[in-house]
């Protein structure tokens, strides 16, 4: 054979082996949401009993140790044009600018007693829903990591937060829908991270979102 035919031979083979190799199943491509949510439990929802926010250790602890509280951790990475009080090393935010991942809204943060109502901290994945898939099981240090952990915290606007409450994907999704699929990524990644389960509905609600963007990767951080 000339090393012609060699060539053409070797070009046809990889031809055939790119027609005939089997694509990866969702399950087979880590870090897509589809497949992290195929390895959550699925689980009744356990009893509230006991619950309470004290459970998840003191309220915006300064959990990474950089003098600053988780609140204002957040504040600072998810707003923009940020104006910081005096004297406290850049750590508390006074003002600044949100885009809003829930509503795709522009909302102004001003601190103070009422205002700063318009820019809240939303657990994407409710202290209280955390609870009742598993949390319960969690160590309080477990606890205060979950509810101090950035991957799990979004700056939003005060009311769609307080609209929300301790609802999973099956009662609650953002208004704005294409930041759905992200959305519901986040709270698979956090309930992954923490060895919690879903509720049959829930993950139903999930399948269905992930459905519409099959490729949509939880966030690693």
């Amino acid at each position: 054979m000339s090393r012609w035919e060699i060539r053409i031979a070797t070009v046809i083979g990889t031809l055939l082996v790119g027609f005939t190799q089997p694509v990866a199943t969702a399950a087979e491509q880590p870090g897509l949401a589809t497949a992290v949510l195929q390895t959550l439990p699925v689980k009744g929802r356990a009893p509230k009993t006991g619950y309470n926010r004290d459970q998840f250790g003191q309220a915006w602890a300064d959990v990474d140790r950089n003098g600053c509280d988780t609140r204002n951790d957040i504040l600072k990475r998810d707003l923009s044009a940020i104006i910081y009080k005096p004297g406290t090393r850049n750590c508390v935010v006074l003002s600044g600018t949100l885009l809003d991942r829930y509503s795709g809204e522009s909302i102004n943060f001003l601190r103070g007693n009422i205002t700063s109502m318009e820019v809240q901290i939303d657990h994407v994945v409710a202290l209280s829903n955390a609870w009742q898939t598993g949390a319960f099981k969690l160590t309080v240090e477990q606890r205060t990591a979950l509810a101090n952990d950035p991957l799990n915290l979004f700056a939003v606007k005060g009311s769609l937060n307080q609209q929300k409450s301790d609802g999973d994907a099956a009662t609650w999704l953002p208004p704005l829908k294409s930041f759905r699929c992200a959305y519901v990524a986040q709270q698979i990644a956090v309930k992954a991270k923490y060895s919690l389960w879903v509720v049959p509905p829930e993950k139903a609600a999930m399948v269905t979102i992930l459905a519409k963007c099959p490729g949509q990767k939880v966030p690693v951080s």
